[in-house]
């Protein structure tokens, strides 16, 4: 038995997958603000997780921010009181096992690239190595990479970190919204987040709203609504392009509040060959197919079956 955890910083979701794949035990809480008592809570939900499923299983966490090899602390979470801290050793020594962490948008990408939304075709050539990418767009923006089914951390732990980094082909004048939490002006995740959608909406109507009312405004055709998706779209196939020039995925998957805007997914491919080095791409743009319980499987997974 698999048991996957999803770490983020409103809620702790747990999951224990048989060795079919099938869901037999799910739990969620809310996430603490103090890092004992993080520890504590996940502690607590494996015990509760293994009572409910009738077993002892093996343990993934996938977490915002990425655990740095050598230092072996986690870094660039905003969940921060995990910052600086020695997660994955803690947390097995609080279950008494070896866990395997790493960060949260890997893991979501993980789940839809071997068996969601993102999965290899069965008629795929072979010999091509396999690249999904993939991105969580909400109050925060992550993302991560697969290659041949199996994530990429990279040398430093830091191959996920690709939202904290300048949207490419900014334009004069183009200024973010807001201030990310990374300290880095006008990155990728204060343009694509859902804050960045309201920030577009204040461009084209100057006016406040959040994501969610910009959504509805959009459904029943408010002409200000539509156009800050163009300008958030536009923004979006920017940030992707650049992935696509850099690493020519098969597949990007979008997961997170933003994807339930299935006209990005029309849209988006529309605009990014502006950007691209090539053209008539083959990528695809998919939204994720397991939804909120993604990430938490994608965890489960970073232990083989």
């Amino acid at each position: 038995m698999r048991i996957g955890i999803d770490l983020g910083g409103t809620k702790i979701e747990g999951m224990a997958l048989g060795p079919d794949g099938r869901e037999r035990a799910r739990q969620r809480i809310e996430t603490p603000r103090e890092y004992a008592d993080v520890l504590a809570a996940m502690a607590g939900l494996v015990e509760r997780i293994e009572r409910e499923a009738g077993g002892r299983g093996s343990v993934g966490v996938g977490t915002p921010g990425f655990l740095q090899p050598g230092r072996g602390w986690i870094r660039n979470s905003n969940l921060l009181c995990l910052n600086d801290q020695p997660l994955d050793k803690d947390l097995e020594a609080a279950l008494g096992r070896q866990v395997k962490l790493d960060n949260d948008a890997n893991c979501f990408v993980l789940s839809e690239a071997i068996d969601g939304a993102a999965a290899r075709p069965s008629d795929a050539d072979p010999q091509r190595v396999d690249v999904v990418f993939g991105a969580t767009l909400g109050t925060g923006v992550g993302g991560g990479f697969v290659v041949d089914g199996r994530v990429v951390s990279g040398a430093n732990g830091a191959a996920a970190e690709w939202s904290h980094t300048t949207l490419p082909f900014l334009r004069e004048g183009e200024k973010s919204p807001y201030r990310c939490f990374c300290g880095h002006p006008n990155c990728i995740e204060s343009f694509t987040s859902g804050r960045g959608l309201a920030g577009a909406y204040a461009e084209a109507k100057g006016e406040t709203l959040d994501a969610t009312e910009v959504a509805r405004l959009a459904q029943r055709g408010d002409a200000g609504a539509h156009r800050a998706f163009e300008i958030y779209e536009d923004r979006l196939a920017r940030a992707l392009a650049g992935v696509v020039n850099l690493t020519d995925p098969r597949a990007i998957v979008l997961g997170g509040g933003i994807s339930n805007n299935t006209r990005i997914f029309d849209n988006v491919p529309k605009v990014w060959e502006r950007y691209t080095v090539a053209k008539d791409l083959r990528t695809k743009l998919v939204r994720a197919a397991h939804g909120d319980a993604s990430g938490v499987r994608g965890a489960a997974f970073l232990w083989p079956a």
